[in-house]
């Protein structure tokens, strides 16, 4: 099975792929995790990869695909994958389906986590990260015992800037706008299943296997 999970910042996508990598067996593909791999390695597309990252400017595509092409199609090549919240754009995507062609290859399935952004955008403003030990805690779901006070080594809990609720509104517009057209790309390929993301992380875990399938 070689499928896509996307969704917006918050709905809990690294979760579920982490989870379907335990349950399953299937990789787990996070851009943002083979690119650091690929920067720490040193490796040809890493160092390239690193140029654009210290001038502040976005990695390009075509380096982004080269670097899920070898993570797919390394020795020996994947046969049950997700990615995880890639692809984010039309190019991504158009991108991805030429790499898999390539390879005589094509996705299965892209489920897409749907979930208001009123609830997200609250969830995300309520979580707070411990200054000295980096751990982090939801002051709705997961609040430290004693209030700001890390439960592991009694550090002051703080609200970093990216948690604020202003610009965790900005990136779901920012999703919202990048995200429609993807979802109109693979819902015209018929590869699209829409799946509640707001809950427990198990019924949400289900709702995705039924999606796949069934598993």
């Amino acid at each position: 099975m070689k499928a896509v999970l996307i969704g917006p910042p918050g709905v809990g996508k690294g979760t579920q792929a982490k989870k379907i990598q335990a349950e399953l067996g299937w990789r787990q593909i996070a851009t943002g995790d083979i690119l650091r791999e690929a920067i720490q390695a040193q490796t040809t597309l890493g160092q390239l990869a690193e140029t654009y990252i210290v001038q502040g400017t976005l990695v390009p595509d075509d380096i982004m695909l080269n670097l899920v092409e070898q993570t797919l199609y390394g020795d020996p090549p994947l046969e049950n994958f997700v990615l995880d919240g890639f692809p984010r754009t039309v190019p991504q995507a158009e991108g991805l389906t030429k790499l898999l062609q390539r390879h005589s290859d094509a996705l299965d399935r892209v489920v897409l986590l749907v979930a208001p952004f009123d609830a997200i955008a609250q969830r995300l403003a309520a979580r707070r990260t411990c200054r000295q030990c980096g751990a982090i805690y939801n002051l709705m779901t997961s609040p430290p015992q004693k209030a700001a006070i890390c439960d592991l080594c009694g550090g002051e809990l703080f609200q970093r800037d990216d948690d604020r609720l202003e610009v965790i509104q900005n990136r779901l517009e920012v999703y919202q706008r990048q995200t429609e057209p993807v979802i109109a790309y693979y819902r015209q390929q018929g590869l699209l299943q829409e799946v509640n993301g707001w809950g427990s992380v198990e019924e949400v875990y289900d709702n995705i296997k039924r999606a796949l399938g069934g598993f």
